[in-house]
């Protein structure tokens, strides 16, 4: 991949669930800010004691449950939380936004203005934050699943036989949160701040209970705990740094989810009620092992008396479909996103709000989340074989962002070499340890995040090399606009009343529609405007600066529309501003849209194998229609087109 493709000369997605931007809430306190932050951000993060803490002492690390095992896994677990994600996402990361927009891609744009667009380091800096986003649909997949399955499996402490029902109830959750997705999540998302706080209360007072019976639990606050274990014995230390790294699930979020809440929003919901409620609980659970070393078959729900758990599991249940919504509109805006960006064709995009651009439902996402979410949960039928496949496509992506944030201190930043490699050496450090550590589980789940990250990363990568090669073809062969309608116009066809829009990726050179209109029709009508809209690494474009006119004489005009990434390109817009600014009228019933539709013809090229040039083919068949992507009414679009040899 590189970033020859004018189309993806400046690029960046999000992985967020968006409820507002956050020029939205500049009216909004900074309380409600971090309420509605600690709903949408940190719900995978925060359902994690649901299943973290048995996987860490999990039998078949052959970890005994005493004072010294015990201390040091909360050790571990809170210098993890401390590293990870205090000191590197909300103290360094979170510095690196895109006008306050974060995410790993949006890192990757950063990094990549610091490159010469061909380079080498520009196509491998490329990669790295495409696949980073890529391994986000693994994500996407494992933590519905993971986080409802270890929630009902909450009712086998009531009673042995729910067992039986666990995968059906688990299943029947699932599809009905696929199925209401497209009603939009305004209405229920106004919940998820209050619920999670709720949540979070919970969990902290169940820990409290705990730590009280046993308070010198609380000394293994102190990190030499962690070293203790880790030097005693480094194998045991090295498979349970895997499961540790399950508490950490979700802190990309963080970053993430910046741009709709603010940087001091987030950190306050994360010092003073995220973070301290999952450390007691964690604590509170270490507690409890060892006073009842027989509660690791469920040390969370254990927690609470038999006539509390049927009531936890339904909190429990409300936090873990949070978790999964906040995941699920994820992998829509990343999506929506990425076709902006020309990285995937384009789907059927619905939008759920009037009000918010970023609530939206992706049909076809919806329902390939759903089907791949049900095969997992027959598949691995339990939380713990979930857990072995969580880690790893999460610390792959976590060291992605190590790199690139390097790029960022050293050439955005202005940081010294010093300084800069220092603070990345840690992070690359723990990083690494978890990547190596989960590595271990590749064979027992693992397999399964990294082949499908892998699979759409396969996909991404030929959408966007048949693009790129698509382009070039097209300007290899291309006239330039500016010499031809001279030429045109010596000897011009007969001009008809209206006005003709021709939709154009090239900017410099005449519109294949035109030229086809032009062989068929041999006419003109009385106002043409060529139209390229383009899509920049911008959360948004100033109204200023949207609109690019050039008058080319014999009333032909030259427009360019830019859009940020995360608005929705529409023709209407565009038309509205062209009447304001310029004062070029088009009413839509005497304007006619014109854009081209070829039909590729697979060939033997050097650049793409002929599977690849047959998947490309096949995406582009299948491919939604242009006139739904930019909004044009489809009575008014005429599609013209060629054979076309890739």
């Amino acid at each position: 991949m590189s970033l020859s493709n004018p189309e993806f000369s400046r690029s960046t997605l999000l992985r967020p669930i968006e409820i507002s931007h956050l020029a939205g809430h500049a009216k909004a306190g900074t309380a409600a800010l971090a309420l509605m932050a600690t709903g949408v951000v940190f719900g995978d993060i925060g359902t994690s004691p649901l299943y973290a803490m048995k996987a860490c002492f999990d039998p078949e690390h052959g970890i005994p449950i005493s004072e010294a095992s015990v201390m040091g896994v909360l050790s571990m677990i809170v210098w993890a939380f401390m590293l990870v994600v205090s000191l590197k996402y909300v103290f360094f990361i979170m510095k690196a936004n895109n006008q306050g927009e974060g995410g790993i891609l949006a890192l990757m744009a950063l990094a990549l203005r610091t490159t010469e667009s061909k380079s080498k380091k520009a196509s491998l800096l490329l990669v790295i934050g495409v696949l980073g986003a890529c391994l986000f649909y693994g994500d996407a997949v494992i933590t519905p699943a993971i986080s409802v399955l270890s929630a009902i499996e909450g009712t086998t402490v009531v009673s042995p036989i729910f067992g039986n029902f666990v995968i059906p109830i688990t299943l029947g959750i699932l599809v009905i949160l696929f199925m209401i997705q497209k009603k939009g999540t305004a209405t229920v998302g106004n919940l998820f701040g209050p619920v999670m706080l709720l949540w979070f209360a919970a969990i902290a007072v169940m820990g409290i209970v705990k730590i009280v019976e046993y308070p010198q639990i609380l000394l293994a606050l102190n990190p030499m705990y962690a070293l203790r274990f880790i030097v005693n014995d480094l194998k045991i230390a090295f498979l349970v740094t895997g499961s540790v790294f399950l508490v950490l699930t979700g802190a990309e979020a963080l970053y993430a989810d910046m741009g709709h809440f603010g940087l001091k929003p987030i950190r306050y919901a994360w010092f003073f009620l995220v973070l301290p409620s999952l450390t007691l609980n964690y604590f509170g659970q270490g507690a409890m092992l060892l006073t009842n070393p027989s509660s690791i078959t469920n040390p969370f729900f254990l927690m609470v008396p038999s006539n509390y758990t049927v009531a936890l599991v339904i909190l429990s249940t409300a936090a873990t479909v949070i978790a999964s919504q906040a995941c699920i509109s994820g992998a829509y805006s990343m999506t929506s996103q990425a076709m902006l960006l020309g990285l995937v064709p384009r789907m059927n995009v619905v939008h759920t709000s009037e009000n918010e651009v970023g609530q939206i439902y992706v049909p076809f996402i919806n329902w390939a989340l759903c089907v791949i979410v049900i095969f997992v949960v027959l598949g691995f039928q339990k939380s713990d074989n979930l857990a072995a496949a969580y880690g790893i496509a999460v610390s792959m992506t976590m060291l992605m962002t190590s790199i690139l944030a390097f790029v960022v201190m050293r050439h955005t930043w202005k940081w010294s070499p010093m300084r800069a490699m220092g603070v990345t050496a840690l992070f690359v450090t723990i990083d690494t340890c978890f990547l190596i550590s989960n590595s271990v589980k590749i064979a027992e789940g693992g397999w399964f995040p990294l082949l499908m990250g892998s699979f759409i990363f396969l996909l991404l990568s030929t959408w966007y090399q048949g693009r790129t090669l698509l382009r070039d073809r097209a300007v290899s062969k291309g006239l330039p606009i500016r010499e031809f309608l001279p030429v045109l116009m010596a000897n011009p066809p007969h001009r008809v009343e209206g006005n003709s829009i021709f939709l154009t990726a090239h900017i410099d050179y005449v519109p294949p529609a035109f030229l086809h209109n032009l062989k068929h029709n041999k006419v003109l009508h009385e106002r043409v405007i060529f139209l390229k809209i383009s899509v920049w690494d911008v959360p948004r474009v100033k109204r200023e600066e949207k609109l690019s006119f050039e008058n080319l004489g014999d009333h032909f005009y030259l427009v360019r529309a830019i859009f940020g990434f995360k608005e929705i390109p529409d023709v209407n817009e565009i038309l509205s501003m062209l009447a304001e600014d310029h004062g070029i009228v088009c009413e839509m019933m005497e304007t006619s849209f014109f854009m081209a539709k070829d039909s590729l013809v697979a060939r033997e090229i050097p650049q793409m194998a002929m599977w690849r040039e047959q998947i490309f083919i096949w995406m582009m068949q299948n491919a939604g229609r242009a006139s739904d992507f930019f909004r044009i009414d489809s009575e008014r679009l005429i599609e013209l087109g060629a054979k076309v040899e890739l």
